[in-house]
């Protein structure tokens, strides 16, 4: 019974849970704004450096290496390690207008620089999954690279990608807690300085709680987006 009294005030006191609420909350938001700012940034920046992978003929290959070599470097640095680089080596530069940007705005840079990485190529996987037909007619008509890309290939590529790059934004959601490392007071951060001044790991449940609030809705969505695509391939199918 001991045991279980410490597990419970350790970790599910009631009275540390209220306490603590007001303070990760006002980091969460700060969690949610980096959230919704990275997003639309990556959404734009990746879609860009996806059709640049995609440029056609000889003259386009230096600028599709250094696609190739942004997304390699990024997906394969962790997160952390971008940040220390972006959140502390940026400031160290001493170059004025970009090193004197708010730790929240370094956060940001940060998580767009690594999931702008990862959506390129799910925009990629997508682009390829249009029919090369659709190219084929598309440019019979008269359409160029990117009038095909924009009117033919993308709309048709992104309706496939929606649930995948719903998973990616749940990951990058939760990723937003790894920028605490440069010193953003987001909700993990908030979470750890109240968890040392009350001496249990509250804190850490509320700012799970959060957390799980957001994510557990939009992994649903993604799972009803892939069953209903399912559903309308087996229908077209017969």
């Amino acid at each position: 019974m001991h045991a279980l009294h410490q597990v419970l005030h350790a970790f599910f006191s009631l009275h540390h849970f209220t306490v603590t609420m007001p303070d990760v909350w006002a980091g969460f938001q700060i969690n949610l704004k980096m959230m919704a700012i990275a997003e639309v940034l990556v959404l734009v920046l990746a879609l860009a450096l996806a059709l640049v992978r995609g440029l056609p003929g000889p003259t386009a290959k230096p600028l599709r290496a250094l696609a190739i070599a942004y997304t390699d470097f990024f997906r394969g640095t962790p997160i952390i390690i971008v940040a220390f680089f972006i959140g502390f080596g940026l400031p160290g530069l001493q170059l004025g207008f970009i090193s004197s940007r708010s730790i929240t705005t370094y956060g940001v840079i940060t998580l767009t620089l690594v999931y702008t990485a990862y959506v390129t190529e799910v925009y990629r996987a997508g682009i390829e999954s249009v029919h090369a037909s659709q190219r084929a007619a598309a440019r019979s008509l008269g359409l160029t690279y990117m009038q095909t890309m924009r009117y033919v290939i993308v709309p048709q590529a992104v309706r496939r990608v929606i649930p995948p790059l719903l998973n990616d934004f749940v990951g990058l959601q939760k990723d937003t807690a790894l920028v605490s490392v440069i010193g953003v007071a987001e909700a993990a951060a908030l979470a750890q300085q109240d968890s040392t001044k009350l001496g249990d790991f509250v804190p850490y449940l509320v700012a799970a709680c959060f957390f799980i609030l957001i994510t557990i809705p939009l992994a649903r969505f993604t799972d009803h987006l892939v069953a209903a695509r399912e559903r309308r391939e087996r229908a077209q199918a017969f």
